[in-house]
């Protein structure tokens, strides 16, 4: 992988990932206090986009939706499928793909 396209992906697993985390912890806040709370579809959005590095260490570190099975198994299948649509952009198939894009 080219070192000038590495930084922008880090840069945004980072920003993603602080982002989640903070989503988390707003989430765990609100339920505490019986307020409003984001959505179970806004968290999982943010896992799959790339924020669930930082969503796996606030569901440790701060106990939030470790114990609901049915939250756990769909952030499971958010970080596969991420981590899918990642390997398929990283192989020929979607170099090619994104080639293509930039050119059209």
């Amino acid at each position: 992988m080219e070192s000038k396209i590495l930084l922008p992906i880090l840069g945004s697993y980072i920003a993603l990932s602080l982002l989640s985390f903070g989503a988390y912890a707003i989430d765990k806040s609100a339920a505490r206090k019986g307020e409003w709370r984001i959505s179970e579809g806004n968290l999982h959005l943010l896992d799959f986009l790339g924020g669930w590095p930082g969503a796996w260490l606030a569901q440790k570190f701060l106990r939030h939706k470790t114990s609901k099975a049915s939250f756990q198994r769909i952030y499971w299948v958010t970080v596969i499928l991420h981590c899918a649509c990642v390997g398929w952009l990283l192989s020929p198939y979607g170099s090619d793909a994104l080639h293509a894009l930039g050119r059209g």
